[in-house]
C-alpha cells in the first residue's frame, strides 16, 4: 500500500521524521515523494542518503518521484538534461525505480505545446531508461481538455515512445474529466500504465475526499479492472480534508485495507 507524500505536505514540511513513522504505522509500506531539491540534493531537508536511512529504518521504500520539471519547460535542453541528471542521483540514492513528470504549468497548455512536451519526455525517457530507472508521466484533467478537436493527452500518447515513457494513471481525474474509464484507457494502451494514484471524488463538489466517502466506486472498478503491467499503486489526496491531512490518510488506509486491498 503506498502513499503519495503530497498528500500530507504540511506535515512532512514540519517534521517529516515523526510524519513517516505515522505513515509506516498506518500500514503503508510505500510512498511516492515530491519535492526534490536537486542542488543540495536534498528531500525533505534532508540528505537524499540520510533520507534513504530513515526509510530504511521504518522499512519504508520510495518507489517514484515527482520532479519539478515544469519549470524546465522553456529553459534550454542543457539545463533540463542537468537537472534530470540530478533527479536521477537523488532517485538512485533513495532506490526509486521510477522518475515521473508530474505536472505542466496552465501557461503551457496548448496543442503546440503538448507536441512539444512529447519531445522533451522522449528524451527525458532516453536519459532515464539509459540509468536504470523508468520515466512516467502523470495526468490531471487539463489534457483531457478539447482543443478544436485534439486533446493534449492523445498527443503525448500518439507521439511519445511507448518503451521510453510510461503512465501514471491518476484515477480520479480519469473519472473526473475524461470521456473513457480507466479500465478503457488501459484497454486501449496495454503495456503503459505501471503506477496508478487512487483517489475519491465528493459527491456535490467533486473535489477530493476520502477514501469512501465519495462518488467513485474503487469496489466495482478494482474488482474487474486489467491491472496489465501495473507496478505501483498511491493513495492521494490533495486537499478538502474532512478534519486534517493525518486523519485522511488514516481514514483512507483503513478503507482501502477493508475493501480494496485485496484486488490488487
Amino acid at each position: 500500500m503506498g502513499l503519495q507524500l503530497f498528500t500530507i505536505r504540511d506535515a512532512m514540511q514540519k517534521d517529516p521524521i515523526t510524519t513517516l513513522q505515522r505513515v509506516r504505522d498506518l500500514g503503508y509500506q510505500d510512498s511516492e515523494i515530491y519535492g526534490y531539491d536537486g542542488d543540495l540534493d536534498q528531500y525533505y531537508g534532508m540528505k537524499s542518503k540520510d533520507f534513504k536511512k530513515l526509510l530504511d529504518d521504518l522499512q519504508l521504500t520510495a518507489t517514484s518521484g515527482h520532479y519539478n520539471f515544469t519549470d524546465y519547460f522553456e529553459k534550454s535542453d542543457s539545463d533540463l538534461e542537468r537537472y534530470l541528471d540530478q533527479c536521477i542521483t537523488g532517485a538512485h540514492a533513495i532506490g526509486s525505480k521510477y522518475i515521473t513528470w508530474p505536472w505542466l504549468a496552465p501557461e503551457y497548455r496548448d496543442i503546440e505545446n503538448f507536441k512539444k512536451l512529447s519531445g522533451k519526455l522522449n528524451t527525458m525517457g532516453e536519459q532515464v531508461n539509459a540509468s536504470g530507472l523508468g520515466f512516467a508521466y502523470h495526468n490531471h484533467d487539463f489534457e483531457f481538455t478539447d482543443h478544436n478537436g485534439q486533446k493534449g493527452y492523445d498527443i503525448i500518447l500518439k507521439e511519445t515512445d511507448p518503451e521510453l515513457v510510461k503512465l501514471q494513471m491518476d484515477m480520479y481525474w480519469i473519472e473526473h474529466s475524461s470521456e473513457f474509464s480507466p479500465a478503457e484507457w488501459i484497454a486501449k494502451n496495454p503495456g503503459r500504465f505501471v503506477m496508478w494514484h487512487i483517489k475519491d471524488m465528493d459527491k456535490k463538489t467533486r473535489d477530493y475526499t476520502e477514501l469512501g466517502n465519495g462518488s467513485i466506486d474503487y469496489v466495482s472498478m478494482l474488482s474487474q479492472i486489467d491491472t496489465d503491467v501495473l507496478e505501483y499503486y498511491y493513495l492521494e489526496q490533495g486537499g478538502n480534508f474532512a478534519q486534517s491531512s493525518m486523519q485522511s490518510i488514516t481514514d483512507s488506509a483503513a478503507y482501502f485495507k477493508k475493501h480494496l486491498r485485496n484486488y490488487l
